[in-house]
């Protein structure tokens, strides 16, 4: 092997303590979000609690249209779709976390897809 001048060695330290870094900080990301529900639990929260078109959806009973299944099918409520319909009309909190959540997730289709680092 040829012998490594000062600049080498220096680009060959920063090159390995970056991937170190990325490789711990990938390992963290996960154990984080597969293990800890609380990561979700406290936003979930938040949206319970601050987002009165939530509260109105619980409050309202849900009556069928002519169009769904018979009444012993349960078709689920998706209460971020709604939330998505009506962002104009959200909060700024609810704005912030649905905004957190869904760039969390183009992020991570977008880099993983291109064989990026991403968790």
């Amino acid at each position: 092997m040829w012998p490594l001048d000062p600049s080498r060695k220096e680009v060959l330290r920063f090159a390995i303590s970056c991937r170190v870094l990325t490789l711990v900080l990938q390992v963290l990301t996960r154990f984080l979000g597969s293990s800890t529900p609380i990561v979700y639990w406290f936003p979930a929260h938040l949206l319970q609690d601050q987002e009165p078109l939530l509260r109105s959806l619980e409050t309202v009973p849900w009556k069928p249209h002519a169009g769904d299944p018979p009444p012993g099918q349960k078709v689920p409520r998706n209460s971020i779709m709604g939330l998505l319909c009506n962002w104009k009309t959200c909060s700024l909190l609810t704005r912030c976390i649905l905004g957190y959540f869904l760039t969390y997730w183009l992020l991570g289709l977008l880099l993983h897809c291109n064989f990026l680092p991403w968790t």
